[in-house]
Parts: C-alpha cells; sequence; structure tokens
C-alpha cells in the first residue's frame, strides 16, 4: 500500500506524467489509497463543476485512508519534533504524515523539500 499525496494526484487529473502513469497503475493493482486530509484538499481546491466530478471519480476509485487516534498522536509527535528542530511542514503535511506512519505506508510525493525532513517517512517519487 503506499499513499498517493495531493501534489501527485492533481497532477494525474491533469494528465502530467510520470504521477498519471504511476496513479493509474496503483489504481489498477489496488495498491494505491490516499487520506482524508488529501481528499479534503482535492475537493476543496476543486473550481468547476467539472473539475468536482473528475475528482469525485478518482476518490471514489480509492479507499480513503481516516485520520484516527492514532494517526493524530503520530502527527502530533511528528509536528513537535519537527518545531523543535526549527523545521515546520504544515498542519495538513502533518496530518497526512502521521496517517502514513500510523499505517506504516510510504508517500508518494513530489514534495520531497518538505517531507524528507520526516526521518521516519518513506518518501516516493512518482
Amino acid at each position: 500500500m503506499i499513499v498517493a499525496d495531493t501534489d501527485v494526484l492533481i497532477d494525474a487529473l491533469r494528465g502530467r506524467e510520470p504521477s498519471a502513469a504511476r496513479v493509474r497503475a496503483g489504481l489498477r493493482d489496488g495498491t494505491l489509497v490516499t487520506t482524508s486530509v488529501n481528499a479534503f484538499e482535492l475537493l476543496s481546491g476543486a473550481r468547476s463543476p467539472r473539475e468536482a466530478d473528475a475528482v469525485d471519480r478518482l476518490l471514489g476509485a480509492m479507499t480513503i485512508l481516516p485520520l484516527d487516534a492514532t494517526a493524530a498522536g503520530r502527527a502530533a509527535s511528528c509536528r513537535r519534533d519537527l518545531e523543535a528542530a526549527g523545521q515546520t511542514i504544515g498542519m495538513g503535511d502533518s496530518l497526512i504524515v502521521g496517517i502514513c506512519l500510523s499505517r506504516t505506508t510510504g508517500l508518494l510525493t513530489r514534495n520531497r523539500r518538505h517531507l524528507d525532513r520526516v526521518t521516519d517517512l518513506v518518501v516516493i517519487d512518482p
């Protein structure tokens, strides 16, 4: 199982390679999932009925992992550790990381600049 980050899913919706091919393959073999935080980001970013429909279809084809108590705890710990080191990744990314860490899964993302700061997270390039 691999979690797809919002940037990769947006690339897939726009047909940008190599993300689009990676998302298609992950959907086909059932290994690609996303999080409730990523779903929120995609849904809130849809600017037209056509975009909203495309987002709904994509999310409907995926398992969406929730932010549960375990993931929230991992996210909070990650956020505290990064802030203590003078590095932050933002609230949304902290929550996504917490979900990934609680499920022991990698994150498929182009956002290496921020997410490589999280030592326990497996960051996967599209």
